[in-house]
């Protein structure tokens, strides 16, 4: 089995290659031969209009109203560079699960089964926020940092070895670092649309890209889903450090720079309910 989860990475990294590479084509496709949509074109209605409602279904209108977007358009590399992303998360879905049950924990005990489920969960954040807004002429910027990962990965040694006596507490291995695994995933598809942001600046440089409203909208959406989870996985470390060391907290070098992870996040949250801080100045 374990055979097999290394067979599957293997596998997975290729598609990954592959889907980050059909991406880069696709953008490169709508920013050279795409300069314009007919104006006739309306805007695509989200999946979840006339289902739901609130304050989501309000924000992604506003999001969408800017006008028909070059970058929701189609490429001849648009559906292959999807269905090779979704290929990449089954096959290391499952290289991470086959994982766990070989090892009897969550899969992330060391560095290298680490960087193979932040790999993982970052793919599958992506393909999650793709389906809600149009973001897929960015899409590269999280595979290209998914694909570093992976090839990083792939130079670490991968041998299952029994865990330091502080770590071998493995409902909390499982539960804590699968929420940090999970948080950086969806914080990773924050990044690429604040770089897009940048990138498009508010007077939206590149038809090729998505609008800055939607790139705005997308990052706060990003923040907001992570947010909770990156909170929880800090308590429950503080827990467990109390459990293994007899202290809540030591002011290492790996709990200090997740507190001010968390308080970097906590301030643009709270100021990103000013109209005043939407924009740029959040997206740098």
């Amino acid at each position: 089995m374990a055979e097999l989860s290394s067979i599957l990475f293997s596998i997975g990294v290729i598609f990954i290659a592959l889907g980050f590479a059909a991406h880069v084509g696709h953008a490169v496709m709508l920013a050279n031969g795409r300069r314009a949509l007919p104006a006739l074109v309306a805007a695509p209605q989200p999946a979840f209009a006339g289902v739901v409602t609130g304050s989501f279904v309000a924000s992604s209108t506003r999001a969408s109203a800017s006008g028909p977007s070059i970058s929701a358009s189609p490429s001849p590399l648009s559906r292959a560079a999807v269905w090779l992303t979704v290929a990449a998360a089954i096959a290391l879905g499952a290289s991470v699960g086959l994982r766990g049950i070989v090892v009897g924990r969550g899969p992330w005990g060391n560095l290298y089964e680490f960087s193979v489920a932040f790999a993982f969960s970052m793919t599958c954040g992506y393909l999650v926020l793709s389906r809600r807004y149009p973001i897929r002429s960015i899409g590269f910027i999280p595979l290209g940092v998914a694909l570093a990962l992976l090839l990083y990965a792939s130079s670490l040694p991968s041998e299952i070895e029994p865990l330091v006596p502080a770590l071998q507490n493995a409902p909390l291995l499982t539960i804590h670092v699968g929420m940090a695994v999970l948080s950086y995933g969806i914080f990773a598809t924050s990044f690429a649309a604040g770089v897009g942001y940048l990138i498009q600046g508010q007077h939206d440089r590149f038809a090729w890209l998505p609008s800055h409203k939607i790139l705005d909208e997308v990052a706060y959406r990003a923040v907001i889903i992570g947010f909770p989870i990156f909170a929880t996985m800090i308590i429950l470390g503080s827990w467990w450090a109390s459990i293994a060391w007899g202290r809540y907290w030591g002011w290492d070098p790996k709990e200090t720079s997740a507190l001010v992870t968390w308080l970097i996040y906590a301030v643009y949250l709270h100021a990103r309910n000013q109209r005043s801080w939407a924009g740029r100045r959040p997206a740098g």
